[in-house]
């Protein structure tokens, strides 16, 4: 039997866990000692930091694993590329791994590539801050290096809000550095894709749907398919070769944020690993293959296919999320059956007694909503009769995000 070994056991690994368990494989999974859900479906786990790159390593040896891998983070990533150059395992570089995973590093390579990108300063002090933005003129994005899911980033309209921005950035970053960009403007998307003997031989941009605040943006959702010009779809595929040309990467999952003004396409940042917000599910329900077998057979070095199993099908999906703090205090389980029979897939991430976060970032979702639907009020419909069914602190989450 081969050995799957799997970064993380939070939710965005536990459909990762389930697949590999379906295809016959030992799954082992190393996380920080908590509350995940991921421990309970692996055959073993390890309460080792993913970001612990020896212990890891160590345990890969000890283990003997055939693959490595994960999703929907980029914390692991150069954890994965450390076991995988010292084993001889299938994945990504590792100085690609670290462009992918420092957004500076990441900018550069971009710029160096000739990636259309924001323009950008690398900053260390809160002086520098102020004279970058200025040079670039308000409003700017100051963000973290070594973040994703949109922590440690903030909009900055005016110099009265740069200092907190920029520690605001360094708040839990590795680095002592952040960076200031310029705000590109137009549709903001995603694209996801595969990058297999260092061609991307798998693209699929999609819809991107966003919550907007006066000083950050969270990814909430997305929705197949993109329908963007031929032209845009051209230029989309090439500025994405050649960020994986310049970032080097290879035998990875990616996914980009991405901007649209027009015709002409600027890509945010890409990661070395599939996104989240229900991206890999969204993918194997509008191409008809399971996305998640993909992401294992390429960390274990199989020859991966991407034909559609069915003529594409337009699909949506949302994180429910909660505004406030709080536990949940009851769920209307008959009521969400009968929505499922409607062609809805809903997921809770946690029981009724579990605490919740407010929504600050993808990570603090409590479920996801995926629907068979092609407009983006088809799927409000069905989100608003989900949050009539969830009660946090005694009010259904219809009501608290109406307060």
């Amino acid at each position: 039997m081969k050995k799957l070994l799997i970064l993380g056991a939070g939710v965005y690994q536990v459909p990762l866990i389930r697949t590999a368990r379906r295809m016959g494989l030992y799954t082992i999974v190393t996380s920080i000692p908590g509350d995940y859900p991921g421990f309970r479906y692996a055959d073993k786990a390890y309460h080792v930091n993913t970001i612990d790159r020896e212990a890891v390593l160590e345990i890969a040896k000890e283990e003997r694993i055939d693959g490595i891998c994960t999703s929907g983070t980029d914390v692991a990533i150069t954890t994965i590329s450390y076991v995988c150059s010292r084993m001889g395992l299938s994945g990504v570089p590792e100085h690609a791994a670290l462009c992918a995973t420092n957004k500076a590093e990441m900018k550069k390579a971009f710029r160096d590539g000739g990636v259309r990108a924001a323009r950008f300063t690398v900053v260390h002090s809160p002086e520098e801050t102020l004279a970058a933005a200025e040079k670039t003129g308000f409003p700017v994005m100051v963000k973290r290096v070594d973040s994703s899911g949109s922590r440690g980033i903030t909009l900055v309209k005016e110099k009265s809000g740069l200092a907190e921005a920029f520690a605001e950035a360094l708040r839990a970053s590795r680095a002592d550095y952040a960076l200031v960009e310029e705000v590109l403007h137009g549709v903001e998307i995603g694209v996801d894709g595969v990058v297999h003997g260092g061609k991307l031989v798998f693209l699929a941009p999609h819809e991107k749907f966003v919550y907007r605040s006066d000083r950050i943006t969270i990814p909430v959702g997305h929705g197949f398919p993109y329908r963007g010009s031929k032209t845009v779809q051209r230029e989309i595929r090439a500025q994405m070769e050649r960020a994986v040309s310049a970032l080097g990467l290879d035998e990875c999952s990616v996914n980009a944020d991405v901007f649209v003004d027009g015709e002409q396409v600027s890509l945010i940042e890409i990661g070395a690993r599939t996104g989240a917000t229900c991206i890999p599910e969204l993918i194997g329900m509008y191409y008809g293959f399971d996305f998640y077998e993909k992401i294992i057979q390429n960390a274990l070095g199989m020859e991966v296919s991407f034909a559609p199993g069915h003529e594409p099908r337009p699909c949506m999906a949302k994180l429910l999320m909660s505004p406030v703090d709080g536990r949940i205090t009851s769920v209307d389980e008959e009521a969400l059956d009968r929505i499922r029979q409607g062609s809805a897939e809903i997921k809770l991430d946690y029981p009724v007694g579990h605490a919740v976060e407010r929504m600050i970032n993808g990570t603090t979702r409590i479920g996801h909503v995926i629907a068979a639907a092609d407009k983006v009020e088809t799927l409000d419909e069905i989100m608003a009769d989900v949050y009539r069914c969830i009660r946090v602190n005694g009010e259904t989450l219809e009501e608290l995000w109406r307060k």
